[in-house]
């Protein structure tokens, strides 16, 4: 059987393309596509301990999880909306629009978090951000936080915004606004909202420093 292979960020540059459809055995598992993946392309290998593997656009911890006929199986490196309030977008963020998604006369709250391209990381100086993303996986990921946030934090609504491709030192990165009838609600629900955003989310951050370029998460 034949299953469809997606490679992002780090993973994409080492297999030299950023999709490819691999023979397998039928009955074979992830950990056959794994496998195959790595004799196919070995510069991913140095990889593995770092990625995740995401099946059908849903995450999948257990390697053994069968693979069927023309399956889609994504390389996710580490990361860094189907929902009114969520989006992808190449351009620039306006986070007075972000805000009027959620804002209302009954909202007393409003917290607005927005994270911009610094010029810095430790010691290296930064020239560019670049982002790229699964992009289906990362809109539906989005809006299942927001979900979650939301029924955690009954009294809020948020909204989440990123950019992709590249970011010059100073745009915005990404807007998150969260709103409630009181201010409490809304502090805790855009903190978490960012978090989970930063741990979960597959949206991939390159880093072109003065003295080279990272995919963040990879290396120093």
């Amino acid at each position: 059987m034949d299953i469809n292979l997606l490679f992002f960020a780090a993973a994409r540059e080492r297999a030299g393309t950023g999709q490819a459809r691999l023979s397998l055995p039928d009955g074979a598992t992830l950990a056959d596509a794994i496998a195959a993946a790595g004799a196919r392309w070995p510069a991913l290998v140095p990889l593995w301990p770092h990625v995740r593997f995401a099946v059908d656009e849903a995450f999948v911890a257990d390697r053994g999880t069968p693979l069927g006929a023309d399956s889609t199986v994504a390389v996710i490196p580490p990361v860094s909306g189907g929902h009114p309030r969520v989006a992808l977008t190449h351009e620039p963020l306006d986070p007075r629009a972000v805000e009027r998604l959620v804002a209302g006369p009954d909202r007393g709250g409003l917290v607005t978090f927005t994270g911009t391209v610094r010029d810095h990381t430790g010691d290296h100086g930064v020239v560019r951000l670049e982002y790229e993303a699964y992009e289906p996986m990362a809109v539906k990921v989005l809006a299942d936080i927001v979900t979650r946030v939301e029924a955690r934090w009954p009294a809020t609504t948020a909204a989440v915004h990123h950019r992709l491709g590249v970011l010059a030192v100073g745009e915005a990165a990404v807007v998150l606004a969260v709103s409630a009838p009181h201010r409490a609600d809304a502090f805790a629900a855009c903190q978490a909202l960012i978090d989970e955003l930063k741990a979960d989310v597959p949206i991939f951050k390159k880093e072109v420093r003065g003295d080279g370029s990272v995919w963040v998460g990879l290396g120093p």
